[in-house]
């Protein structure tokens, strides 16, 4: 999942960003409406998170502008502005959730949680395959029936390659749902991570099987008795 902060505070958007990061989030950080306006047209995200004091104006005047490129995504306001005034002026603006500074980091990412389970309407149903049982809603990953711990961007690349069992993943699908556009990635990055799931997954008897089609991409499938 990629996520959109719009955060002009640079040691506060480096924070949220580690933070996200740990969970498996592919973040990108802009300081501007503009620029927020900018990347909207080239990417697609998940949930925006979106500051309102910023250089270029109250962040609030962004969330028309963004539901026009992209009418699902989530957005969750994170601003010092926690007058009561300014947080009904927020969600009637037609922002998600909203949260003032400083925040508890725990709370922040109950909130990010919750908002994407809204997305849609409805919870995501779990995804079976071989023995691993993923629920994309909670992003909790069951294996022979035991919740694993799978941190970071190598439970993004499961949640992608789980999406797309069966076909086969192309590498900058692939690259662009775990990286963020400011993040420097080598080429051998995403065959090491991959290596590292498939063992992790291998270890644990999951039952299934990533195929590798050279300079094409992944595929997960269910493993042959």
């Amino acid at each position: 999942m990629r996520i959109l902060v719009v955060e002009d505070e640079v040691d506060v958007a480096r924070a949220i960003s580690r933070l996200l990061g740990r969970s498996g989030f592919a973040i990108d950080h802009v300081v501007s409406i503009d620029e927020a306006c900018a990347v909207a047209r080239v990417h697609t995200y998940d949930l925006v998170l979106l500051d309102r004091r910023l250089p270029d104006g109250d962040g609030l005047g962004l969330l028309p502008r963004l539901r026009c490129e992209q009418p699902g995504v989530r957005v969750v306001i994170l601003t010092a502005c926690g007058a009561k005034d300014a947080v009904v002026e927020g969600l009637d603006a037609g922002a998600d959730d909203y949260l003032t500074k400083p925040f508890d980091s725990d709370e922040l990412m109950a909130r990010i949680r919750a908002s994407l389970r809204r997305s849609g309407g409805s919870h995501a149903p779990p995804i079976k395959v071989g023995e691993i049982s993923y629920d994309p809603n909670l992003r909790d990953v069951v294996i022979n029936g035991e919740s694993i711990l799978i941190h970071g961007r190598e439970l993004t690349l499961l949640e992608v390659l789980l999406r797309n069992c069966g076909r086969m993943a192309p590498r900058e699908a692939i690259m662009e749902e775990i990286y963020g556009f400011a993040d420097n990635v080598q080429e051998s990055a995403l065959n090491s991570l991959v290596m590292r799931l498939r063992r992790r997954l291998d270890d644990r008897k999951a039952g299934v099987k990533i195929h590798m089609a050279r300079g094409v991409g992944y595929m997960l499938t269910k493993a042959d008795k």
